[in-house]
């Protein structure tokens, strides 16, 4: 029925197809930073177990939703690969550049996000430390308060960059023409939305960004990135459909970056290993059953 749903609403343009998955899986981001309105304080064991079940989400998706089937489309009879002299780049190795292409990007994107502590502060700080140079202790607390703004900037930010794979995979899946698995990979990357949007919130409120529902409202800002990249994801590949395999790989690539390089660090360094993994064991077990369900 949902499948009708969409095909009834876009009229199967793939590109319409991509925006209404964008603003679903924004709203589930919206949903996400809003709970901070009625839940004010969840404890870190509980952020980190929902973190947790966000990374298991995106682990299942990057493979049932993302690598298989870009290997399947690109091993096709009918598929037209690129051809690097004389040879057919067809089969497993679209895939595989894709992801290696999605994992450079978002390294070196992670790599870049550190510096913007020199915009907000208009020093240079060397790592994830937060260095206090002022002797006098209202110049302290001046400086820890402005320190701990530009830490959640940069988690604003990083949250950020690391919505755009998902956003990419949500319009590549609907470029691709099928409608039944990107609607799986959808709702997967929406329901993962709901806890980021969630941290990005408290991030904001901790940091003293004013009210509760301004950090929400930073949280719903975190997640619109995702609109325009559906877009184009969708447009990109029902434009030029050889890349579809491409941009699979590339958007697995950059899923599986951030939780191997973020979200597990993050969920396992405050002592809540056992929640974390539980969350994670959770977010599999519901994308294999929204596969299933929906595919």
């Amino acid at each position: 029925m949902l499948e009708e749903l969409f095909v009834r609403l876009a009229g199967g343009n793939p590109v319409l197809l991509g925006l209404l998955g964008g603003l679903v899986i924004a709203g589930f981001n919206v949903a996400g930073a809003l709970v901070i309105v009625v839940w004010r304080d969840p404890s870190e064991r509980a952020l980190d177990g929902a973190l947790g079940f966000a990374a298991g989400v995106m682990l299942a998706a990057s493979f049932t939703s993302l690598i298989l089937p870009g290997i399947e489309y690109a091993s096709a009879a009918g598929y037209a690969g690129l051809r690097l002299f004389g040879f057919e780049v067809a089969g497993l190795l679209p895939v595989l550049v894709g992801f290696v292409l999605g994992v450079a990007v978002l390294d070196q994107a992670d790599r870049w996000v550190p510096h913007v502590h020199l915009f907000i502060t208009g020093r240079v700080r060397e790592d994830r430390g937060l260095p206090v140079e002022s002797t006098t202790n209202g110049g302290i607390q001046a400086q820890a308060d402005q320190s701990r703004l530009a830490g959640v900037v940069l988690f604003i930010v990083a949250i950020t960059l690391h919505n755009m794979p998902e956003g990419l995979a949500v319009g590549v899946g609907f470029g691709s023409g099928d409608v039944g698995n990107a609607i799986a990979l959808m709702l997967a990357i929406g329901i993962q939305n709901v806890p980021e949007g969630l941290a990005v919130a408290v991030a904001a409120r901790n940091a003293g960004l004013g009210s509760l529902f301004y950090a929400a409202l930073t949280g719903v800002r975190a997640g619109l990135v995702e609109i325009p990249l559906a877009v184009f994801g969708a447009w990109a590949v029902s434009l030029v459909t050889p890349l579809l395999p491409y941009a699979m790989g590339f958007a697995a690539g950059g899923m599986l970056f951030v939780i191997s390089d973020e979200i597990v660090p993050e969920t396992h360094s405050r002592g809540h290993e056992r929640a974390a993994t539980l969350g994670t064991m959770a977010g599999l077990l519901v994308m294999i059953a929204l596969d299933v369900a929906l595919g």
